[in-house]
């Protein structure tokens, strides 16, 4: 891309009104819409051929992933700008999309300002991923990964009804043991009791 050229910028999401949504804001940014693929196979067909300066991609595609797309260009392009467009609201897509090689992660309920703002911070930075709420998201992965497999079971058992002796004999441990584990747990996930414990497994997807 000149210094004088619009960006150019493939459209890929099954949803035509998605991409004509899309279009019509980038266009009045002052980008252009270089072509729109509604599949995988279209999408690596159109980005081998035309070569933008950034995809704006869904992560549901009728034919596979998108993170399948975003992880091909990215074996291929270290400048193309990626942004990742999705209905999910899952944190552990966030992080997919992070580790796969994307640029910024917007949520296809956001304005579409925001959508815009995306595509230009990422064509400046394409390898600097952005993303709201990417700090909590690192951060609960972060103490997830933490905890080890026993510590994990332990957690589990949590939201099991019983004291901690009942829950000590269900997993053949000593109540001893598991209050060891259970202290462990609580300085990790920064908890001071069972249910501050159970309520941050729960936002992270661990029960």
């Amino acid at each position: 891309m000149s210094a004088l050229a619009a960006p150019s910028v493939l459209l890929i999401d099954d949803h035509p009104s998605v991409r004509s949504g899309i279009k019509k804001a980038i266009e009045v940014a002052g980008m252009l819409c270089c072509g729109e693929a509604a599949s995988r196979a279209e999408a690596l067909a159109q980005i081998a051929h035309k070569s933008p300066d950034a995809v704006v991609v869904d992560l549901h595609l009728p034919d596979g992933s998108g993170l399948d797309v975003v992880q091909w260009i990215r074996k291929h392009s270290q400048d193309m700008a990626i942004i990742v467009l999705t209905m999910s609201d899952e944190e552990s897509h966030l992080i997919a999309a992070m580790r796969a090689g994307a640029s910024s992660f917007v949520k296809k309920t956001a304005p579409i300002n925001d959508v815009v703002a995306a595509i230009r911070s990422s064509l400046l930075q394409p390898k600097n991923f952005s993303a709201p709420g990417i700090v909590s998201a690192l951060q609960n992965i972060e103490a997830a990964s933490f905890l080890t497999p026993r510590e994990l079971t332990v957690l589990q058992s949590l939201s099991a009804p019983g004291t901690n002796s009942d829950l000590a004999k269900s997993l053949y441990i000593s109540e001893a043991t598991f209050k060891s584990h259970l202290a462990a747990i609580y300085r990790k996930l920064q908890v001071k009791n069972r249910l501050g414990a159970i309520t941050k497994a729960r936002g992270l997807n661990l029960l």
